[in-house]
């Protein structure tokens, strides 16, 4: 991991390429002293200049089909962590990293291509309204994308994992602004903020994200066209970088704040940097006309990550009902059907769903 220089307003003059994070108090004042004005330059100079990527692409030319890996949370609540918390699972970054880089070698041993950092709902603000310092909220950001990368390269180490697989790439998730206001509003989108305060509360993310050197970005969970116009419009400031956008949706037409997929994939699809657009976190019903409603506006690659099938209750608080694994991936070979070439789980999966789709797809898509 290439270390990030960050200076304070004034301290140099010599770096040739730099963002500056401001944070209004009226606009961020959860998370930010009172009355105070953040001013923290990043230094991302060496990476402008690298050459842009499409490792989807490389991977797809390998394989008819990708595996994503399936819920972080899920599995880190399973052993024994306690995510009430605004930072959710992110909060383990700080408590317990090794945990979170066990899970993600679970998922790689499970099956899984595509590994996503636990970066969904961590930001600088975030974790310094818990106490942390800037400098402390830069290095958990990066180490969501260290302990992802260490968790891919012990498994690549050992040539018996080589057989039949793909060296496993690494996504820096990117989340929706809900999910830092951690009122489930990246359930409904309209935030009331405009796509330039959008861009300003994701730059600073992106930037350290950028600086780790992930294979690409994972802006997901996204609720509204005008966070992906963000979202897209920063990645111009990262011309090494591709992501894929993915948004929620609530039900087979629309994302979770009721505007047109269509309409959203047709826009955001056109973007060069661009490199799959989907769903996620959205209930598994749903996919099968939301995938053919994006294939018909775009030819790049369609992810989809859904839930397990279980419906959330957010006045109890929990989630209710239950689905079987073998059902899950039953489902997926409808998906892949349907045009979806990069699959995996959202909340309530495991790393047997996604063993599940690894085992269905060698048996049924790579060997064919």
């Amino acid at each position: 991991m290439r270390p990030l220089a960050y200076l304070t307003k004034g301290v140099s003059r010599s770096c040739t390429h730099l963002y500056r994070c401001d944070w209004p108090d009226l606009a961020w004042r959860t998370a930010i002293a009172s009355g105070a004005l953040w001013y923290h330059w990043i230094r991302v100079s060496d990476l402008i200049t690298a050459k842009r990527m499409n490792p989807l692409a490389n991977a797809l030319a390998q394989r008819r089909l990708l595996i994503l890996d399936g819920a972080l949370a899920t599995e880190l609540e399973r052993r024994g962590c306690d995510l009430n918390d605004p930072l959710w699972s992110a909060k383990v970054l700080i408590e317990n990293p090794a945990l979170i880089q066990t899970v993600h070698a679970d998922y790689v041993a499970a099956g899984a291509d595509v590994v996503i950092t636990a970066s969904y709902q961590a930001t600088i603000p975030g974790f310094v309204a818990r106490g942390l310092s800037i400098d402390q909220a830069i290095m958990l950001l990066q180490r969501s994308v260290a302990i992802a990368r260490a968790a891919c390269d012990q498994f690549w180490a050992d040539p018996a994992n080589r057989v039949h697989r793909i060296r496993p790439l690494v996504a820096a998730s990117i989340g929706p602004y809900g999910a830092f206001l951690h009122d489930g509003s990246e359930y409904r989108g309209d935030y009331g903020l405009s796509v330039s305060e959008l861009i300003a509360f994701h730059r600073p993310r992106m930037a350290v994200l950028a600086a780790a050197q992930p294979d690409l970005f994972a802006c997901e969970t996204i609720p509204c066209l005008d966070e992906a116009r963000a979202l897209v419009a920063l990645l111009a400031e990262f011309p090494q970088y591709t992501a894929w956008i993915s948004f929620s949706a609530r039900d087979g037409q629309h994302n979770a704040q009721g505007e047109s997929i269509a309409e959203c994939v047709a826009e955001i699809a056109t973007h060069p940097q661009v490199i799959a657009v989907g769903i996620n976190c959205t209930a598994p019903r749903f996919l099968p006309d939301l995938i053919q409603t994006i294939r018909g506006v775009t030819s790049k690659p369609i992810v989809v990550y859904p839930n397990s099938g279980e419906t959330y209750d957010p006045v109890a608080q929990c989630w209710i009902g239950s689905t079987e694994i073998a059902d899950f991936a039953a489902q997926a070979r409808q998906w892949y059907a349907a045009g979806a070439r990069i699959i995996g789980g959202c909340c309530r999966t495991t790393p047997e769903h996604i063993r599940a789709l690894a085992i269905w797809a060698a048996r049924e898509v790579h060997c064919g």
